[in-house]
C-alpha cells in the first residue's frame, strides 16, 4: 500500500493526528496495551487448594472419624487438610509475585507528532494514525508503516527468535519468512540502530504481537502428569481401606461376634487409619521444597506440581539464540590474502587475543591486519558498556555484529575513542538491505579514506584489488575463487562472514571534491579488498555437560529455532545436541508436511529451522500426541503458544517478553539451558521423595493392621494389641516428621543417568506394595507384636491369660506402639535411599530426618509419661528395661536392610 493511502484510509497526515483526532481514535480501538490472560480469583485460588481428590478424600475421613465417634480424630484430620491448603496457597501466591515482579509490559512512553509538534505521550495512549519517531534503543509501541528512515535496523526477535537484526526503510521489499516487510516495523520489537519516522496502523490485541498473546489466552492448562497420579493414587487408596474396612467388620461380626453396630465403628476406625493423612503435606512440603531449590537454580516455577513433571520430561524443545548459546556475537577468524588468524575469548568482553600459529601477533609486524581493525573500528556506531555489577552483562548500545568488531579491534590494543578522535569522521552512506554494506568517510592525516564493511557478496563485486602483506594488487578471478572458497568453508561449520574493504579516495580523480556529494554510485567502487571477520553466537561454556546429562537421562533435545538450517545443525552438533545425520526441516517444509510424516520423524534426530509460531505450536502438540513430555524453551511472543501447550513452558527471565513469561509454567532467572537440566534433575528427586515417603507411610500399616489381625482370627483371645487412637498417633503423630524430612531428601547418586518415568507408571507400584507390606511391615509386624508379648511375659503370661484391661494391657499396647516408632526410626532411614548406601550419602545428611526422629521419640515418651495422654491414648509408663530392647530395635534393621541393597547393587552392576 503506497504511503499516501495509508494516510488516507487513517485520517492521518505527516505531521501527525490532531489532538482531537487522537482521542476519539483513542476511545474507538482502546488502550494500547497486550491483555493479560485473565487471572483466577484469590478465592478460587484459595479453595482449589481443599477440593482436591485426595483433600475431599481427608474431609470424608474427618467426618467418619467424628460419626464413629472420634471427635478429637476427626477434627485433627481437618486441621492437617486445612493448614495443608492453607500452605499451598501461601506457596503459589509467593510464586506468583515472584513471577509478576518479571513481566515487562509494552514500553512507556512513545515519541509522535500531535497537532504538528513532537510529543511525548504513555505509549498506551498510542492510536492507528499516530506518527511517531524511532530512535536506536527504542522499544517499538504499535505495528507501523514507515514513512522514511536514515540506517534503521530492528531487532525482531521478540516474534521471529531470530537475533540477527533486520534493516527496515520506507521502499517495500519481501524478505525470508514472515515479519520480513522492509516498510514494516512490528510492536514488541527494538530498534538497534539509525531512526524512522512510522505511521502507526495497528495497536494492541490487533497487532501481531496481540493476534499471537491472544492464540495463547485461547489455550487451556491441562492437569499436570502429577496432579493426575495424585487422583489416581486416591482412588487406590480409598479401595483398599474400602476394602480393609469391609474385611474387618465382616471379620468382626463372624469371628468375633461383636454387635453391628460395634463392627461398622471398628471398621471405620481400620478405613480411618488406612489412608495416609500425611501425604498431602508431604507432597506440598516437597514441592514448595524443590521450588526453593530450583530457584537458588535460577529456575522460578510458577505451580508447584510443575516440579515433578519437569521430572518426567522426555523431550525439551529449546531455541538456539540465548538458550543454548550466549547471544554475545563473537569474531573467532580472520581471513586474509597473506595469513589466516585465530582469535581468542568469548563474548561481549576484551579477554582474548588475535594469533597467528597459537602466537599473540604484533601489529607492526602485520600491516593487512592493521588496515583490518581500523577499517572495522571506524566503521563503526555501536558501544559496548561494560558492567558495573559482577556478574551482569555488557550493555550493548547498537548492533551485536558491530559490538563483536568493537571487541575484536580491543584485543588488539586499539582505543576506539581515540582512533576515532585521531581519524575523524567526516561523511557516510548508512547501510541499507539493497546494498548490504555501510561506508564511512574519515581524514587520515589530511587523506580521505573511504571505509566500507558488508556481506561478501555486497563488497567483493565492487572490489578491484587487494591488500596482501602490506601492498595492493589486481584483485583477480583466483583470489576471488580462494576468497568465496574461505568463505563457503567458515559458513559449513555455521559461522557468519563479514568482509571488510577501503579506497583511498584522495589519490582517485573521479571523486567530486565535495564529500556531500559522494554517493554510492561513485564513492562504492574501486575498493581493495581486506579480508574477512569470521564470528559466531558461541554456546555457552556450561552447555556441553548440560546435553550430556540430558542425553543419559534418556531426554532428548530438539532444536526449535528461527535461525538458517545451516547454522542450526552446526551448532547442534557442536554442542551434541544433534549428530551430523540429524535431519533438517524447514518452516516451509514443515507446512507441506503430512502428520504422518511428522510423527515418524520426530522419533528420530530432527532440528527445525525458520519456524513461524504456529509451527513451534504444531511440533509439540504432535510430540505429544506420541506420548512425549515436552518441555518448550521460548522468550518471545512467537514462542507463547507453544509455551503453553507444553507440558512445561519455560521462558527466559531476562531477554523473555511479558508474554512468553505469562504463558510459561517456568522462568530461567539466567537465561541458561543448563537450569532446566537442573530443574529437571530437581523434579526426579521430588517424585523419588514422593515414592520413599509413600513406603514409610505405608509400611507402618502392616504393624498397625497386625494386631487387629490377631484379635479377629484369635475370635478375641488376643485383645486388641494395639487400640484405634494409637493407630492415628503413628499416622498424624510420629510418622508425619519423618515423612516430611524424606520430603527434603537431595537427589540420589545416578538419578539422572535413568530413564524418564513412562507416563503409564504409578506412585504406588507392585515394587513398593511388597516392600511396604511383605519386607519393612512384616518384620515391624512381628517386631510390634512380640513386643506386646514380651510385657504380657514379663506378667505371667502364659501361666495367666493375655490382659484384656488395666495396667497390664495399657503397659502392653504402649510397648506394641513403641515398637511400631522405632521400626519406624529404622523405615525413615532405610528409605533415604533406593539401593544405594545410606553410609554414602552420610548417614547424618538429612537434618530434618533427626529432627523428625527425635520429636518422634520425645512425642512417644510423653504420651507415656503424661497421666492426661496416658487416659486419652490408653498408655502406661514402661521400665527401663522395655527402653533398651526399643533402642536396639533400629540398628539390625538398618543393617539388614545395607546388605540387601548391596547385593542389588551388585545384581545391577552384573
Amino acid at each position: 500500500m503506497d504511503i499516501n493511502d495509508v494516510y488516507k484510509y487513517f485520517d492521518t497526515k505527516e505531521t501527525g493526528l490532531s489532538s482531537e483526532q487522537a482521542a476519539g481514535l483513542l476511545k474507538k480501538f482502546g488502550p494500547n496495551t497486550i491483555q493479560r490472560n485473565k487471572k483466577q480469583s484469590q478465592v478460587k485460588a484459595f479453595l482449589k487448594n481443599f477440593t482436591s481428590l485426595m483433600a475431599i478424600l481427608l474431609w470424608i475421613s474427618g467426618f467418619i472419624a467424628i460419626f464413629a465417634q472420634m471427635v478429637e480424630l476427626g477434627i485433627a484430620i481437618w486441621a492437617v487438610n486445612l493448614i495443608n491448603g492453607i500452605f499451598s496457597y501461601w506457596q503459589e501466591h509467593q510464586a506468583q509475585k515472584a513471577t509478576n515482579s518479571l513481566l515487562k509490559m509494552l514500553p512507556t512512553y512513545a515519541q509522535v507528532l500531535r497537532d504538528g509538534k513532537p510529543k511525548q505521550i504513555n505509549s498506551e495512549d498510542l492510536v492507528p494514525g499516530d506518527v511517531f519517531i524511532i530512535q536506536a534503543g527504542n522499544s517499538i509501541s504499535a505495528d507501523a508503516r514507515i514513512i522514511k528512515s536514515t540506517s534503521l535496523q530492528v531487532d525482531e526477535s521478540a516474534l521471529t527468535g531470530e537475533s540477527v537484526l533486520v534493516s527496515k526503510q520506507a521502499e517495500y521489499s519481501h524478505g525470508v519468512g514472515r515479519f520480513s516487510e522492509a516498510n514494516l516495523v512490528f510492536a514488541g520489537t527494538v530498534a538497534g540502530s539509525g531512526t524512522a519516522t512510522a505511521v502507526a496502523v495497528a495497536t494492541a490485541m490487533h497487532s501481531e504481537f496481540g493476534k499471537i498473546a491472544k492464540l495463547t489466552q485461547n489455550q487451556k492448562h491441562q492437569a499436570s502428569p502429577l496432579k493426575i497420579e495424585l487422583n489416581h493414587l486416591t482412588r487406590q487408596l480409598s479401595v483398599i481401606a474400602i476394602l480393609i474396612g469391609a474385611i474387618f467388620f465382616v471379620s468382626a461380626i463372624f469371628f468375633v461376634h461383636y454387635p453391628m453396630a460395634k463392627s461398622f465403628i471398628f471398621a471405620l476406625g481400620m478405613i480411618v487409619a488406612f489412608i495416609p493423612e500425611g501425604l498431602l503435606p508431604t507432597v506440598t512440603l516437597s514441592l514448595a521444597q524443590g521450588v526453593t531449590r530450583m530457584a537458588k537454580k535460577h529456575a522460578l516455577v510458577k505451580d508447584l506440581n510443575s516440579v515433578e513433571t519437569l521430572g518426567e520430561t522426555t523431550v525439551i524443545c529449546s531455541d538456539k539464540t540465548g538458550t543454548l548459546t550466549q547471544n554475545q556475537m563473537t569474531i573467532n577468524h580472520l581471513w586474509l590474502a597473506s595469513h589466516e588468524y585465530t582469535v581468542t575469548g568469548q563474548g561481549y568482553v576484551n579477554n582474548g587475543h588475535i594469533q597467528l600459529d597459537s602466537k599473540d601477533v604484533d601489529l607492526s609486524d602485520q600491516p593487512d591486519l592493521e588496515m583490518l581493525l581500523r577499517v572495522a573500528a571506524l566503521n563503526n556506531d555501536t558501544k559496548v558498556e561494560q558492567p558495573k555489577v559482577a556478574g551482569d552483562n555488557p550493555k550493548i548500545i547498537g548492533t551485536p555484529t558491530e559490538a563483536a568488531l568493537v571487541i575484536l579491534a580491543e584485543k588488539a590494543g586499539i582505543n576506539l575513542e581515540s582512533e576515532s578522535k585521531k581519524f575523524p569522521r567526516i561523511g557516510a552512506l548508512p547501510f541499507d538491505s539493497d546494498r548490504k554494506r555501510m561506508s564511512t568517510f574519515h581524514d587520515v592525516d589530511g587523506k580521505t579514506t573511504i571505509c566500507v564493511k558488508g556481506s561478501l557478496d555486497g563488497i567483493l563485486p565492487i572490489s578491484d584489488t587487494i591488500l596482501d602483506n602490506g601492498k595492493l594488487r589486481p584483485l583477480t578471478e583466483a583470489d576471488k575463487e580462494q576468497i568465496n572458497e574461505a568463505d563457503k568453508k567458515y559458513a559449513a561449520q555455521g559461522l557468519r562472514s563479514l568482509a571488510i574493504a577501503y579506497r583511498d579516495a584522495s589519490a582517485d580523480d573521479s571523486l567530486p571534491d565535495d564529500t556531500k556529494d559522494w554517493t554510492i554510485e561513485n564513492a562504492e567502487q574501486h575498493l581493495t579488498f581486506v579480508g574477512l571477520t569470521i564470528m559466531e553466537d558461541p554456546p555457552r561454556p556450561e552447555i556441553f555437560e548440560a546435553v550430556r546429562k540430558c542425553h543419559e537421562a534418556s531426554i532428548r533435545i530438539i532444536m526449535v529455532t528461527g535461525d538458517s538450517s545451516l547454522t542450526a545443525k552446526s551448532i547442534a552438533v557442536k554442542i551434541g545436541v544433534a549428530s551430523d545425520k540429524a535431519r533438517v526441516i524447514t518452516g516451509d517444509e514443515l507446512a507441506e508436511m503430512h502428520i504422518a510424516d511428522l510423527k515418524e520423524a520426530l522419533k528420530g534426530e530432527v532440528i527445525f529451522a525458520r519456524v513461524a509460531p504456529e509451527q513451534k505450536y504444531r511440533i509439540v502438540s504432535t510430540l505429544q500426541s506420541i506420548g512425549e513430555i515436552v518441555a518448550s524453551t521460548g522468550d518471545g511472543v512467537n514462542d507463547a503458544p507453544a509455551l503453553k501447550k507444553a507440558d512445561i513452558g519455560v521462558a527466559m527471565g531476562v531477554t523473555g517478553t511479558d508474554v512468553a513469561k505469562d504463558a510459561a509454567n517456568m522462568i530461567l532467572t539466567d537465561d541458561n539451558f543448563a537450569s532446566i537440566v537442573a530443574a529437571i534433575e530437581e523434579g526426579r528427586t521430588v517424585y523419588s521423595n514422593l515414592q520413599k515417603f509413600l513406603l514409610y507411610i505405608l509400611n507402618s500399616n502392616m504393624p498397625e493392621a497386625a494386631p487387629s489381625i490377631l484379635f479377629l482370627f484369635s475370635r478375641g483371645l488376643i485383645p486388641l494389641p494395639l487400640t484405634v487412637m494409637q493407630i492415628l498417633t503413628v499416622d498424624l503423630g510420629t510418622d508425619m516428621l519423618p515423612a516430611l524430612g524424606l520430603g527434603a531428601e537431595k537427589s540420589e547418586p545416578g538419578i539422572m543417568k535413568q530413564p524418564p518415568r513412562l507416563r503409564t507408571a504409578h506412585l504406588l507400584n507392585r515394587g513398593i506394595i511388597l516392600k511396604a507390606f511383605a519386607w519393612y511391615g512384616l518384620v515391624a509386624s512381628i517386631i510390634s507384636t512380640v513386643g506386646y508379648f514380651f510385657v504380657n511375659h514379663q506378667h505371667g503370661w502364659p501361666n495367666v491369660a493375655l490382659a484384656a484391661s488395666g495396667s497390664i494391657y495399657q503397659e502392653a499396647t504402649t510397648m506394641t506402639l513403641a515398637a511400631i516408632v522405632f521400626c519406624q526410626i529404622a523405615a525413615a532411614l532405610n528409605c533415604r535411599t533406593k539401593n544405594s548406601s545410606i553410609f554414602s550419602i552420610g548417614i547424618f545428611s538429612n537434618r530434618r530426618i533427626w529432627g523428625g526422629i527425635i520429636f518422634e521419640v520425645l512425642l512417644l515418651a510423653l504420651l507415656i509419661y503424661v497421666p492426661f495422654l496416658q487416659g486419652l491414648f490408653n498408655t502406661a509408663a514402661i521400665g527401663w528395661q522395655d527402653w533398651i530392647l526399643l533402642v536396639c530395635i533400629p540398628i539390625p534393621l538398618v543393617l539388614i536392610e545395607e546388605i540387601r541393597k548391596y547385593f542389588m547393587r551388585k545384581k545391577v552392576r552384573v
